[in-house]
């Protein structure tokens, strides 16, 4: 079982807790003659694929290191500006890597404020009444499973899209919160989590998922 992240949304939507538990590097190289057949774009301070998917590359990607050298917005570790290199014929055949960009905690707050409509927009379209709202989202890739508690927290996860027991392992983070944060003197509702204790336990509960299963919890 593979647990990528765990994510706690508060009742007004707000992001108060991410943890990137086991996410994996995706990375691809190759070596391009001229023209480069991609288009690239300088975008959030990043260099990124915007047309042209091939070869593991997709849209989105990131350029991680042009000929082995580090690259760190749009220029080189040794200084020069990407752009500037790929589009000089001379400096052809180059070596470009380019991976996943990791999302930042911006990013992050961002994709939890529009999971909190799309939650309630999904209670409104159920044909049966009291709908909980959305439980599980599955994909190609992952799989995103939700836990709402009475006061409107969500709990989520994001896992390997066979990841069997979700609900178990949300309701046991959920007594971890219950345990280390709200039981917390100086941890107010609505605030970021700031909890050594819950962060230390949600960990060794997250590796204990990965070994064992969930049959043990």
């Amino acid at each position: 079982m593979v647990i990528y992240g765990v994510y706690i949304v508060s009742k007004s939507g707000g992001l108060i807790f991410n943890y990137d538990h086991n996410i994996p590097r995706v990375e691809a190289e190759k070596t391009f003659g001229f023209p480069l057949d991609i288009k690239l774009q300088y975008e959030n301070k990043k260099v990124i694929v915007a047309f042209g998917q091939r070869d593991g590359i997709n849209v989105g990607h990131v350029l991680l290191s042009v000929n082995g050298t580090p690259v760190s917005g749009r220029t080189t570790e040794d200084g020069r500006d990407v752009f500037d290199i790929i589009e000089t014929k001379e400096n052809y055949p180059l070596s470009l890597k380019f991976g996943r960009a990791r999302a930042t905690t911006n990013e992050k707050i961002v994709l939890a404020s529009m999971f909190y409509p799309l939650f309630a927009l999904a209670s409104q379209l159920s044909p049966v009444p009291k709908c909980s709202g959305i439980e599980s989202l599955t994909a190609d890739t992952f799989k995103l499973s939700c836990f709402q508690t009475l006061t409107g927290v969500k709990f989520i996860i994001v896992t390997d899209p066979n990841m069997q027991g979700a609900e178990v392992v949300l309701k046991r983070i959920y007594e971890l919160y219950s345990d280390y944060a709200l039981k917390n003197p100086f941890y107010s509702l609505e605030m970021p989590i700031r909890c050594e204790l819950f962060d230390t336990s949600l960990h060794t509960l997250l590796e204990l998922v990965e070994k064992s299963g969930t049959a043990n919890l």
